[in-house]
């Protein structure tokens, strides 16, 4: 009652925010026609706040505070939320636990959401007042929080980490704000989990068990790429056309009556008069689309009736009417009977499309005819299909492609003759002050037309206007991923692509990891990740710390975790038997010996310590740093000096093998393995078929190909020979 008591003298306190500019203490900028937040009102609206992120939804940009019903509960909400957004306030300063760097406004409307849902919960179990929440409410918030129940009330899944994370934050907020609110606060002595962060009591991965975000698997990447890339380059300057065309269409039918022009004072003249036009000109007449003739059935019209499918409104608004009366119908019904069987009923738009290649070798209409719906939607799958390219290709942000702007496309620069540069400009949002930070991406060709055919689509294409704005991908991409499954995808020869979440997250890291894992994978095939890696290292070199650099560090991390696994595996395979082949497979087996020969001394030196892998890298990871791959081998850069790639390109002092000009048959520091069997294999296959085609006055080209072929079986031959498990005595 003591507690209560106080409380509720405590009402009538003043907090030192009353009557405070929000924007001003948080030293966000709002331009001077916008009406400026104050601490005081329930709803602090924070949309105009010059240079907030565009990937930022306007719900996000609106602090409702009036959802909160208790008063006082509202005010502790406000109190908080002004304290995480201006942490240098001097009442806020002072708090030993508070915060002291500014958090950003997204982060403060989960603060706000997850106080909200709180206070709740609270009341639900009638409590009046935060002195009451304890250990034990708080670990009842948590549970409540951490499980998904059904309707009747049974567990049925666990939340993530994450919201396990921002309930514990929330409390432990209350806690350590508390000596800021005036309203009602929890008690002194509430300690919740010990003290313990919000991160360890939600259990959350530690940055240093490395990203958890998953591929996109290659049974889905490889015919996603291929629909995206196929639509984009064919079927990208017809959908430009099209969308032209309806936009012309609606323009012209948008019109209001009052501003049309008719050329007779008889409505029924002027439909005849249009109708004669088609007639001339052997136009079909437009036809509804499928729920408008639903609609007709359902009004009365007979399913025999021919002009059940014409769509008289648009010939109506071509004669200068809104619509055709159903007064007019007796006299207009013969010659729009005369018309449909003259010329016919079809869809408006893509009429006689012109021929177009599709994904599996046929020539065929690029589009059957199309109502004005189908229309906008080939448009927007055309548009998905780019951002899908420019996203798998450059590796960008969802928050990076929203700030893109039309014009972003810097020049094109030649630097060497022919050999292009393509650079398009953006912004850095992520850990970046409010505004973000101007960005350049050195890129391939693929996603410089991918930003020109979204500019070409755009609807107000004017310098500087955004590009695609807000988005959300997983809409647009289930979307596309219809499209190309339907009948539509089918014609046009696209593989059918499978269910399963895609993600720009996910794109994002299947670039990375296809970059670290070259030569090989989907986007190798498709994209020429050898040309990418060029591009983006660029980037990184034009730009240290930019957007480029942080997608090359998490490509090196991957490749030296990619080496280490690599050379782990092919250290047990020499532990059982199963031995490289190659000019370098003598000195690789050796090195191998050597760390074996280690591992078994210091295990005899401790018969008690069990060696495991982590162990073993320890002592492999050295000649990991020097693992490269090739398309049929691996190359051990251990010393440049030996290496035939350099000699050949006469760049003896380079860091690094030129993967290109490899040829692992003879240089010193290449080794095959198992791996590498089926493309040799695949090369001795199609120069036995070029052998077999070659006319007999064709010697030169004959010993060429003949040398070829025989060293091609000689390495398979090696191959099979060295990983045929040997009966030696196993360690």
């Amino acid at each position: 009652m003591t507690t209560f008591a106080t409380n509720s003298a405590r009402e009538h306190r003043t907090s030192v925010f009353t009557g405070a500019d929000v924007c001003l203490q948080a030293g966000l900028t709002l331009p001077d026609d916008v009406r400026r937040p104050l601490f005081d009102d329930d709803l602090w609206d924070f949309t105009e706040v010059v240079g907030l992120a565009v990937n930022i939804p306007l719900a996000n940009r609106r602090f409702d505070f009036a959802v909160i019903g208790d008063p006082r509960w509202r005010m502790v909400a406000k109190e908080l939320i002004i304290a995480a957004l201006a942490p240098r306030h001097p009442a806020v300063a002072e708090l030993p636990r508070a915060y002291r760097t500014p958090l950003h406004l997204r982060s403060c409307i989960g603060r706000l959401g997850e106080l909200t849902r709180l206070f709740r919960w609270l009341d639900r179990r009638h409590v009046t007042t935060l002195a009451e929440i304890d250990t034990h409410t708080c670990e009842a918030y948590l549970a409540f929080r951490r499980y998904i129940l059904d309707e009747d009330g049974n567990v049925v899944g666990e939340q993530s980490p994450a919201v396990r994370r921002a309930a514990a934050q929330i409390i432990v907020d209350l806690v350590n704000h508390r000596d800021l609110f005036t309203a009602d606060r929890v008690r002194a002595d509430l300690r919740p989990w010990g003290g313990a962060s919000a991160s360890a009591v939600a259990e959350m991965r530690s940055g240093r068990d490395g990203n958890t975000t998953p591929a996109v698997p290659d049974e889905i990447l490889q015919p996603m790429l291929a629909a995206a890339l196929h639509l984009m380059q064919v079927l990208g300057p017809h959908a430009v056309a099209l969308n032209q065309q309806v936009r012309e269409h609606d323009r012209v039918h948008s019109v209001r009556i009052g501003q049309r022009r008719q050329t007779t004072t008889s409505a029924v003249d002027d439909i005849v008069t249009v109708l004669a036009d088609y007639t001339r000109t052997g136009t079909p007449l437009p036809r509804h689309e499928d729920h408008e003739i639903t609609k007709r059935l359902a009004a009365g019209w007979s399913a025999d009736d021919l002009l059940l499918p014409v769509a008289t409104g648009i010939l109506a608004r071509q004669a200068g009417r809104r619509n055709i009366d159903s007064r007019w119908l007796p006299r207009l019904r013969g010659p729009l009977t005369n018309a449909v069987a003259a010329v016919g009923v079809e869809k408006v738009f893509a009429r006689d499309a012109e021929q177009a290649p599709t994904a599996d070798g046929a020539t065929r209409p690029w589009s059957l005819p199309l109502h004005r719906s189908q229309a906008v939607a080939v448009v927007g799958i055309v548009r998905t299909a780019a951002i899908i390219v420019l996203s798998a290709s450059s590796g960008m942000r969802s928050s990076e492609l929203m700030e893109l702007r039309v014009g972003c496309r810097r020049p094109i620069e030649e630097p060497i003759p022919g050999l292009m540069r393509y650079r398009i400009a953006s912004k850095i949002v992520k850990g970046q002050p409010l505004g973000g930070t101007d960005d350049e991406w050195v890129v391939i060709e693929p996603v410089h037309r991918a930003v020109e055919l979204i500019e070409q689509l755009h609807d107000d294409p004017r310098d500087d206007a955004l590009l695609l704005s807000r988005f959300s991908f997983r809409v647009r991409y289930i979307w596309f991923r219809n499209w190309v499954n339907s009948s539509a995808g089918e014609r046009l020869g696209l593989a059918p692509i499978p269910e399963g979440p895609v993600s720009l997250r996910m794109l994002r890291r299947t670039i990375a990891l296809e970059l670290a894992y070259r030569p090989g994978g989907v986007l190798a095939a498709k994209l020429q990740l050898k040309h990418i890696a060029t591009a983006t290292t660029e980037g990184y070199a034009a730009r240290p710390g930019g957007a480029q650099a942080e997608l090359l560090a998490e490509v090196n991390k991957h490749e030296a975790d990619r080496n280490l696994q690599l050379i782990l595996a092919e250290f047990h395979n020499y532990r059982n038997g199963i031995l490289p082949s190659g000019p370098g497979a003598r000195n690789l087996t050796e090195y191998f010996a050597t760390v074996d020969a280690d591992v078994n001394a210091e295990s005899a030196a401790a018969p008690k310590v069990q060696r495991n892998d982590r162990d073993i890298l320890n002592l492999l990871s050295k000649r990991a740093k020097v693992l490269h791959l090739g398309p049929a081998n691996y190359c051990w850069f251990v010393d440049p000096s030996r290496a035939l790639c350099l000699k050949l390109a006469g760049t003896p002092t380079a860091t690094r093998p030129m993967i290109g000009m490899c040829d692992s048959a003879r240089c010193p520091q290449a080794t095959h393995h198992d791996v590498h069997r089926s493309v040799w294999a695949e090369h001795a296959e199609r120069t036995k078929i070029f052998l077999g085609q070659l006319g007999k006055t064709r010697t030169t080209e004959r010993t060429r190909l003949q040398a070829d072929h025989d060293r091609a079986v000689r390495v398979i031959a090696d191959i099979d020979a060295a990983t045929t498990t040997t009966n030696r005595d196993l360690p």
